[in-house]
This record gives C-alpha cells, structure tokens and sequence, in this order.
C-alpha cells in the first residue's frame, strides 16, 4: 500500500538528483524523450526517489507481470514497484514497467501521441512511488490532475482528462 501523498516534506525544496535508466526490449525510439521529460518532472514534483528504472515491455511480457503480481489476465498499462525507501518511510528506488503495445493502442483512442502516453504511464508510476495513490475516487481524481498539472508544466499539456477522446465511455481508464 502506498502511503499518502507527502505535502509540504521536512526536505523544504532540496532537489534530489535522479538516476534514471530507460530497458527496453520492445525499441528505443521512446527513451530520450522519456530521459528528457521524466527528469524534468522528477525536478518539478522533487520527490524523494533517487533511482528509478523504467522497462518498455510488449504485452507478452506485461500479460506476465500482471498475472504474477497481481493475479489479472491479460496486459495493462503500467505496473510500478517499490525497491528502497529512506530512514522516513519516504520511497528512494523504483521501477516502473509500462506497455508500449497499450500506449500505443491508447494513443490511438485518445488522439495522443506512443510517446505522450509512456510519459504519462511513467509519470503516473513516479507518483505512486511519491505517495500517491488512485484506489478511491477522491486519489484517482487528484493523481490525474496531477500527472495533467505536470504534463502541462513540461509544455506538453493534458493526456489522461485534456484531451478528446475518441474512444467509447464503456472503455477503462488509464491504471
């Protein structure tokens, strides 16, 4: 369970460096401008994470993860894990798996770009290792103002809520 989200951290503003590294089994195309923009949203929410590695996998590879960790059928669009926290309880190391195959099916449906969509598939898992957490209606609608709050920040404006949608309401939501 991740813990609440921390407001107003005793690290009063202390930019923590990030070590980041981008595995990808399923191409590259993606990895600078993920580099680019996660370590831009890294500095804009200054969380306590230290080290996060994110791996693009094909469903395959998800379809795996998903049932081994959590018991469900089929792929999804993010899955993230907690490796290290710090003296505090503050997480320090993660990882966060993202599907490209559904970032780009959700592309598709949304009228985002593959890109757009593993940034946001990796900024979401940035903030569940920051605390945030989108199992009741009042988290998932704050985690998704903030992941739109930063996209827009990074001058690349709203995914998950700005955007039209061309997809059917009966269709799942992102997590």
């Amino acid at each position: 369970m991740s813990p609440t989200p921390r407001q107003g951290s005793s690290r009063s503003g202390a930019r923590h460096r990030l070590k980041l590294r981008i595995h990808s089994a399923a191409g590259t195309a993606h990895s600078r401008y993920l580099r680019k923009h996660v370590l831009a949203a890294h500095a804009i929410l200054d969380p306590a994470l230290k080290d996060l590695s994110i791996a693009l996998v094909a469903d395959v590879q998800m379809s795996q993860l998903h049932e081994s960790y959590l018991g469900v059928t089929g792929p999804t669009d993010v899955l993230t894990f907690e490796l290290d926290e710090d003296d505090e309880g503050h997480i320090t190391s993660g990882e966060v798996v993202i599907c490209i195959d559904e970032a780009r099916r959700q592309a598709l449906q949304r009228g985002s770009t593959p890109a757009e969509e593993l940034l946001l598939y990796a900024l979401h898992g940035m903030l569940h290792l920051s605390g945030f957490d989108d199992r009741t209606p009042v988290g998932y609608r704050r985690m998704h103002r903030k992941e739109d709050e930063i996209l827009t920040q990074l001058g690349i404006g709203p995914v998950f809520a700005g955007k039209p949608r061309r997809r059917s309401p009966a269709r799942s939501e992102v997590d």
